[in-house]
């Protein structure tokens, strides 16, 4: 199925984000709408259910600095669609694959991740500096 009639206009970029990604937004104030409209003109934000999961565990039993960022976090997923991933066991591979099939950009700090995304070819938004983020294809 083509990715504009899952997504929409076949304009607007898909933009998947990681759990990392998400608290690197509050962790550096980042505003994220602002950068990618800069590096991608028209995106649609789109959060795997893996990692809303993975937000509330934080929220539930994490420490320290990630588990003050999991509660704004949880309240900015909510503005945007969450995606069910049934055949995957974990966020990542859902974003490494899901990716793929609609020419989405995956938004991750995640190492591991950026190299599996990397050898698949799938475009890669990253923090560089604190302050700026970096898309690489």
């Amino acid at each position: 199925m083509a990715s504009h009639r899952i997504w929409g206009n076949s304009n607007i970029i898909p933009v998947f984000l990681d759990t990392n990604a998400i608290f690197t937004i509050f962790e550096y104030s980042l505003n994220l709408e602002s950068e990618l409209t800069r590096l991608l003109g028209s995106f649609n934000i789109k959060i795997p259910v893996a990692v809303s999961q993975e937000i509330e565990i934080i929220r539930k039993r994490g420490k320290g600095k990630q588990k003050k960022l999991a509660k704004p976090a949880l309240q900015f997923i909510k503005r945007y669609p969450i995606w069910d991933h049934p055949d995957y066991k974990n966020a990542d591979d859902a974003l490494l694959h899901e990716a793929g099939k609609v020419n989405a950009v995956v938004f991750t700090n995640d190492i591991d991740l950026r190299n599996r995304l990397k050898e698949k070819r799938i475009p890669r938004i990253f923090l560089r500096g604190k302050h700026q983020l970096v898309l690489e294809k």
